[in-house]
């Protein structure tokens, strides 16, 4: 292990990880192709700093050099790397924490989200991954299980969206959590289509499919990748899941309003799915969470669903 963590560029990510011929992603549209290999290489570059640069100031002024709408990822990266050297040097295991605090508290969605890369890439961590999250927010610490979802559907698809294999050590309400991430990665491996992505969810068992919708509700309005005529085609091909698709989009804009990086195609995507502009989709999440037990086991599922009421 100390081997692993002096060289630590053995922990670095390789750009080509982003791109849709090395991933077997459906390749679809270039353009809608380039967008999303370019999120993924935000994604990277966060991650690779986070490994390399101490110093918080400078690590900050990195990500903060993405373009606006890409920056919410180089953090979400560089809470993966901070995750995985806490975790590979236990006698220094405050970075994530210091970062949750300081430079990151504008991307706190994100930066859960990250985590959860982390999470997949340990399997002390990924065969208990509840265990591992006591010491975060309450109710933000189940985005990191958003986060290890996300990151199963990205690199091993063909297992987890194809073959549909569950991760071991989940709490059942944790598997939910689980698919609400894996729903965001089918925006990759899918390339953004709407009837694939609906040919995809079709394919699990029906219990899964809210949640699933969920996920890319979020990626669709976060991404900002997909036109008009896409989002209401999911809109419409959502049917009896369409609220759960609006809860995804509520919470992109939720996070891209706290992280100050708002983007008119986050905007489109809460008018189409939700009806509503995305600073009141936001503002709908804010309200949901007041008054909100977080330390309550229910208390993230409540939160979905007060936002999905307001939709209703």
């Amino acid at each position: 292990m100390a081997a692993a963590v002096s060289h630590l560029h053995l922990l670095a990510l390789s750009n080509e990880e982003a791109s849709f011929s090395r991933r077997g992603f459906y390749s679809g549209d270039p353009l809608v192709r380039q967008q999303l290999e370019q999120i993924g290489r935000a994604f990277i570059n966060g991650y690779n700093k986070a490994l390399r640069i101490t110093e918080p100031q400078q690590l900050v002024a990195c990500l903060n050099a993405e373009e606006p709408e890409l920056c919410g990822f180089a953090y979400e990266g560089a809470a993966m790397a901070f995750g995985l050297l806490d975790n590979l040097t236990p006698w220094n295991n405050r970075r994530l924490r210091t970062f949750l605090d300081g430079p990151a508290e504008r991307h706190i969605y994100m930066a859960h989200v990250g985590f959860g890369w982390a999470i997949a890439r340990l399997p002390w961590l990924s065969r208990r991954p509840n265990r591992c999250l006591d010491a975060f927010d309450p109710l933000l610490r189940f985005l990191a299980i958003d986060g290890f979802g996300f990151h199963q559907g990205y690199f091993h698809w063909q297992q987890y969206v194809r073959a549909h294999k569950r991760p071991v050590g989940l709490s059942p309400y944790a598997m939910r959590v689980f698919d609400q991430g894996l729903g965001r990665s089918l925006w990759f491996i899918d390339c953004a289509e709407p009837l694939r992505i609906l040919d995809t969810i079709a394919s699990f068992s029906h219990d899964r499919h809210a949640d699933l919708w969920s996920g890319v509700g979020l990626a669709a309005a976060y991404t900002g990748t997909a036109n008009r005529n896409q989002l209401e085609l999911l809109r419409d091909e959502s049917r009896d899941f369409r609220l759960h698709l609006a809860q995804g989009a509520a919470f992109a804009a939720k996070a891209r309003q706290r992280a100050r990086n708002p983007t008119a195609k986050t905007d489109l995507a809460c008018r189409i799915f939700c009806g509503i502009t995305a600073d009141d989709a936001a503002q709908a999440v804010d309200e949901a969470m007041r008054e909100l037990n977080g330390h309550d086991s229910a208390a993230y599922e409540i939160w979905r669903e007060r936002i999905r009421m307001t939709f209703e």
